[in-house]
């Protein structure tokens, strides 16, 4: 009984990230401090923010009356859920992609600064290949959506993925980023950067209240740009597929800003289960399987594996591009419509 329990703390602690307390204090123990300067020690510095903000996010929203243990459930069965196997399945994937492509790299970097911002630049490129084919791929939705079923922001969201979500990431990551020269050394430092960027974008409002973070929001992608992601508004829909560097968000015509007068709805567009981490985790999966199996045809069930979600054979669409073209062509047509009013007013 005692081993379960230590178990359960275990995953509390993995959960709220307060084994990476251990380096740093470890440094201080020392009293090394150029140890800061280090690859080691500057994750050591870096990654008891995460889990300070998170404890922070909860103790306000306790504060403030806003805090709800179920905006959590998702995200932390989640993580136990992928603790028995995801993490593994991941580095297996980023090594197996290293070992396989390296060899095949169109030419080689060193770690210079300059060869740095380069291999950022393709780090994005390549998070933002896999981000928008798990927008654009119904299949890969299946993968993406447990990650946008939380109604709240919070950081621990971060933590819910399903499995399998991972591998699939890293898989286009890391070979898209080996091929075109990032070296395995760089692409770690880069893993550890996004990593710790991506956790920070999904603080939520208990902690930060305006995420437009200043003047950087027209340089970065800020908290605020990740909750529109997260956003289920029309408007907002797949947008911001970037992490910290929009660039290819500025490229492909997804970057969007929040606009502060359009409050933020979370959450998927289906209808779900309420609370249910199962229809959360695997809801997407099913509701796949059962169009698959309706289908009429090979090719009507390939479709629905590869197609956009909201693609129908009934040729009722209710894909993104075809709602939010629908949206904005009746918000421009009651802008006539007020505008006609006004003029025959003036008439």
């Amino acid at each position: 009984m005692s081993t379960f329990f230590h178990y359960i703390l275990d995953l509390f602690k993995g959960f709220f990230g307060w084994g990476s307390w251990g380096s740093l204090t470890d440094i201080i123990k020392s009293g090394n401090y150029s140890r800061l300067l280090t690859y080691e020690g500057f994750r050591a510095m870096l990654f008891p923010i995460l889990p300070f903000l998170l404890l922070l996010e909860i103790i306000r929203g306790a504060f403030y009356k806003r805090f709800k243990v179920i905006h959590y459930k998702l995200s932390f069965f989640s993580f136990v859920l992928n603790s028995f196997i995801g993490t593994y399945i991941k580095i297996a994937m980023v090594m197996l992609c290293i070992g396989l492509f390296e060899k095949y790299a169109f030419f080689k970097t060193s770690f210079t600064w300059y060869w740095f911002i380069y291999g950022y630049i393709v780090w994005e490129f390549a998070h933002f290949l896999y981000h928008y084919f798990g927008h654009k791929v119904r299949l890969f939705w299946c993968l993406h959506s447990t990650h946008h079923a939380p109604e709240s922001m919070n950081i621990a969201i971060s933590n819910a993925h399903f499995f399998l979500e991972a591998p699939y990431a890293d898989f286009i990551r890391t070979t898209v980023c080996i091929l075109l020269g990032v070296s395995p050394v760089m692409l770690g430092v880069i893993m550890f950067i996004d990593g710790f960027w991506g956790t920070f974008i999904h603080i939520g409002e208990n902690a930060m209240k305006d995420a437009r973070l200043g003047f950087l929001n027209n340089i970065i992608l800020t908290p605020s740009h990740h909750r529109v992601h997260h956003a289920r508004n029309v408007t907002y829909m797949d947008t911001n597929f970037c992490n910290l560097l929009p660039i290819w968000d500025r490229v492909f015509g997804t970057y969007q800003n929040e606009d502060r007068n359009i409050p933020i709805e979370y959450g998927i567009s289906r209808p779900m289960i309420k609370n249910s981490f199962l229809d959360a985790y695997f809801g997407e999966i099913v509701a796949l399987v059962k169009d698959v199996y309706k289908a009429p045809g090979i090719k009507n069930k390939f479709l629905y594996i590869v197609m956009p979600p909201g693609w129908s054979h009934t040729g009722d669409h209710k894909m993104t591009t075809v709602v939010k073209k629908k949206y904005f062509e009746e918000m421009e047509k009651q802008k006539n419509q007020v505008k006609q009013k006004e003029e025959s007013v003036l008439m």
